[in-house]
């Protein structure tokens, strides 16, 4: 599944690699073991969103969260959409904080808003308050999801910035674990504090962001961009060469990123929000981003994250038990092959997995349809507990593309000085398909019942289409040579060459080649 178009350029793959000392690795150099150990703290931050779709998966089935708050359909809606809603409004923002102030001070802000929000929903004594508390987790969640990806891809070793950035989505599901087991474990609380303390975990992430992230190094990539060259150059030392700035690799980097944000400044000219569609490598860009984030989230898999306990009630599952039970089980089943993936991304590449899961959601999503249909029509037990299966089978598919590649192929592909306005559109358009999602998957559910599964097995199918002929791979190249690929071969070489001008001599000082 690794046809289609061929990446553009003729700069050698992995042109860092031979500069990469064979003796640092992330689990015997404490210096790296330090930076992964603040790149954790930034990955949690997808936790957060996580534990949220499978909170509300696991209220739903709560009798004590029904009672405090007689949702009804549209009103359930509404309360799974109104996070979304948060998130947009505060996308008018996001990237202005974090290209302004810095992408560890904008983190910070979010986890600080996050804080008050989950004080806020724990506490909350009516339905309208709790739909208050989740606008504001919203809000909050989008200034540092908006920054924390870009900061893990801007600091990370680059030997481990694939698999790391991929990680960070893959980690959605570590809150949704949590949450789906803390609603297990709470059910049995005879008290409104079986949803309250669910609802007071969600805010552990935030917590310690608040407490830890202004102590974390700040993105060279930025620094650069603030005319704090010195800075940067010393970040870049100290994580990946234990301190030595003539490094080899050190100095590839810098000069890389000087001369990527130099070329972005003057010949490409990509600032504001024009520049996304102005040139022709832009437009590329953001036709797949768009793509990526609508099909992140309409191909099916919004049905069972958001939904799950209505889908279990169609296939005669209806014990609030059994249901808790498989999602919890479903949580820890989509971490192992999201992660798996995340580990696999350089070795496999972007394409392969992309496709390979396209195509084997169409499968499952189909014989989903059938033994739906089956169960509908005749009320066979085996047709019921099969649909249950083959949910397992299409979010393996599902994860081992969707859920790690989104966020990392993304930011990836972007150049600096679009990186945080071109990321801010693809949460935008998530959330747009959310919203839609959210409102429209109980209503077309109900009505419909296992008709409306084949709208989506469809629309997967146009999706594999779209994936095989304009996705680019992008795998074993750095990150500005991977964001100068959709610009020509003249840029790509530019920015690969500079890198190599600066070449360290015998006696350690850097010499231009």
């Amino acid at each position: 599944m690794g046809g289609g178009p061929a990446p553009v350029g003729g700069v050698q793959d992995a042109s860092f690699k031979h500069l990469l000392d064979p003796n640092r690795k992330w689990y015997n150099n404490k210096r790296l073991i330090v930076l992964n150990a603040w790149i954790v703290l930034l990955l949690i931050t997808s936790s957060t969103n996580g534990y949220d779709g499978s909170m509300m998966n696991g209220l739903q089935s709560l009798s004590q969260w029904q009672t405090a708050f007689h949702p009804s359909n549209a009103m359930l809606g509404l309360l799974n959409a109104i996070q979304n809603i948060g998130a947009l409004a505060g996308y008018p923002f996001a990237p202005y904080l974090s290209d302004g102030i810095g992408r560890r001070k904008t983190v910070f802000l979010g986890a600080t808003i996050m804080l008050v929000a989950t004080a806020l929903q724990t506490a909350s004594q009516s339905v309208r308050m709790f739909i208050g508390a989740r606008f504001l987790i919203g809000f909050g969640l989008t200034f540092a999801a908006n920054s924390a990806p870009m900061l893990v891809t801007e600091l990370a070793y680059p030997e481990y910035r694939a698999q790391l950035t991929s990680l960070y989505n893959s980690l959605w599901y570590s809150g949704s674990i949590i949450a789906a087991w803390a609603t297990y474990g709470t059910f049995r609380i005879n008290s409104t504090w079986s949803w309250r303390l669910p609802s007071l975990l969600q805010g552990i992430p935030a917590i310690l962001q608040f407490a830890l992230i202004l102590f974390a190094p700040e993105s060279p990539r930025w620094l650069v961009s603030k005319g704090r060259e010195a800075e940067a150059l010393q970040t870049l030392a100290y994580y990946h060469a234990d301190g030595n700035e003539q490094d080899a690799l050190v100095q590839y980097e810098f000069q890389e990123i000087k001369a990527a944000i130099e070329f972005d400044r003057t010949v490409a000219a990509n600032v504001g929000w024009k520049s996304l569609i102005a040139t022709p490598g832009n437009r590329k860009r953001m036709r797949i981003i768009v793509a990526l984030a609508f099909f992140s989230q309409w191909s099916g898999n919004g049905l069972v994250s958001y939904y799950l306990n209505k889908v279990f009630d169609q296939i005669g599952i209806t014990g609030s038990s059994t249901q808790l039970l498989l999602n919890g089980l479903l949580q820890v089943w989509n971490l192992f092959w999201a992660v798996l993936a995340a580990f696999m991304v350089n070795r496999l590449g972007r394409r392969f997995l992309f496709l390979t899961s396209a195509g084997l959601m169409t499968l499952f999503y189909t014989a989903q349809a059938i033994c739906f249909a089956q169960y509908s029509q005749h009320g066979a037990p085996a047709a019921g507990h099969a649909v249950v299966g083959f949910v397992f089978l299409f979010f393996a598919a599902y994860d081992i593309a969707f859920t790690p590649l989104i966020v990392s192929y993304t930011v990836e592909i972007l150049p600096f000085h679009l990186r945080a306005k071109g990321f801010n559109i693809f949460m935008f358009v998530i959330s747009l398909a959310l919203i839609f999602n959210q409102y429209v998957n109980p209503i077309a559910l109900s009505a419909l019942g296992w008709k409306y599964y084949l709208v989506y097995v469809c629309w997967l199918a146009v999706e594999f289409v779209f994936l095989w002929v304009f996705l680019v791979e992008t795998k074993n190249r750095s990150l500005e040579e991977t964001a100068a690929l959709f610009d020509g071969d003249e840029a790509l070489e530019h920015i690969a060459h500079e890198g190599e001008a600066h070449q360290v001599n015998e006696n350690g000082s850097v010499e231009k080649a």
